[in-house]
């Protein structure tokens, strides 16, 4: 079976209105995930301060900073980089041409950012704003 392309991308929802931070297309899942977890840690380290620098890899495509009031994203974000398991899980959807998804909420203002990978040809997954540990 052939790999199919994929897509991800990293969204904000505050206050009914959503916010595109970025995205990227490349070839195959693993490099969905790469991608997917160097913005969670980018996003998080960038957590009241600047952001790391652009990633040196040819369409990287960064995405844009934004401000977290409250360190439960950030930290939401860290964990999710960081657990093999939960990796696994995100590998093992994309595998089976499911997306895969993580949501993080700021609840000082209400924010959910949305980070996403899904095979090409799936419609884009929408998320649920749950808060996830």
């Amino acid at each position: 079976m052939r790999d199919l392309d994929y897509v991800a991308t990293v969204t904000a929802t505050a206050g009914g209105r959503d916010l595109w931070l970025g995205g990227i297309a490349v070839p195959n899942r693993r490099l969905v995930l790469r991608w997917l977890r160097r913005q969670a840690l980018r996003l998080a380290d960038g957590h009241g301060r600047d952001l790391p620098p652009a990633s040196p890899w040819l369409r990287a495509r960064d995405v844009r900073q934004i401000t977290f009031h409250g360190s439960d994203a950030p930290e939401g974000l860290r964990a999710w980089a960081g657990d093999e398991g939960r990796q696994d899980e995100a590998i093992g959807a994309l595998a089976s041409g499911r997306p895969a998804l993580l949501t993080v909420t700021d609840p000082a203002i209400g924010l959910h950012v949305t980070l996403a990978g899904w095979p090409v040809g799936l419609d884009r997954p929408r998320a649920t704003h749950a808060r996830h540990p």
